[in-house]
């Protein structure tokens, strides 16, 4: 029976040096950002302290990988708006979501390459372009409308969502069991208050 392979581990020293313990030898980011591109899993380590550290490792990736000419992959409208989520108190929900648009977006890339390979020779302002770029923004909203529906599962009383079409609940009243003074409380006004603003903040995050 095959065992998964474990990944590597990188050990980062103080003086910023990258040690790929697999290959017993020393690694840059863009070594790192290579490995990614490939598929190969890692985790970056704290030589002295054996703490992880893949996250802001990856992060300093990402920025330097921004830095370059033509591969800025980040909207500064986008970059924004995220700032924004920190320490806001749908903060916890954000990582959910890009992850989830990633998903998909990675699920359909293949799907998106032949649209846009097939586009290109006619002329970038043709109509096969247009429609390889209507065809991922369809897909935009595709997955958008399925993320706001997984979210109803945080409604336990099935109030409306915004801008959503067959995602309206039950009101309060055709709830059975529920005594007047759930109806009447703060929590659920409050309830229905950050749900609001969390669908705004989407369609937000969504124009950016």
């Amino acid at each position: 029976m095959a065992t998964e392979k474990k990944p590597t581990t990188i050990k980062k020293y103080a003086n910023r040096r990258l040690y790929d313990t697999g290959t017993s030898t020393y690694v840059t980011l863009e070594d790192l950002a290579a490995m990614v591109k490939r598929g190969e899993d890692f985790v970056v380590c704290d030589a002295k302290t054996g703490e992880d550290i893949t996250r802001p490792v990856l992060t300093q990736i990402i920025f330097e990988q921004e830095g370059k000419d033509g591969q800025s992959l980040l909207p500064i409208a986008f970059l924004r708006q995220l700032i924004r989520f920190y320490g806001d108190s749908m903060q916890m929900l954000v990582p959910s979501y890009l992850e989830f648009s990633i998903d998909k977006l990675t699920k359909e890339q293949q799907k998106f390459r032949e649209q846009i390979s097939s586009a290109l020779p006619a002329g970038p302002f043709t109509e096969p372009t247009r429609a390889a770029f209507q065809a991922m923004e369809e897909q935009a909203r595709k997955n958008m409308a399925v993320f706001r529906q997984a979210l109803t599962m945080f409604n336990p009383f099935g109030l409306p969502t915004e801008g959503v079409s067959g995602t309206t609940g039950p009101s309060l009243d055709e709830h059975e069991g529920v005594a007047p003074v759930a109806k009447e409380g703060g929590d659920v006004a409050e309830l229905k208050k950050q749900l609001d603003e969390l669908n705004k903040r989407i369609d937000n995050l969504s124009k950016g």
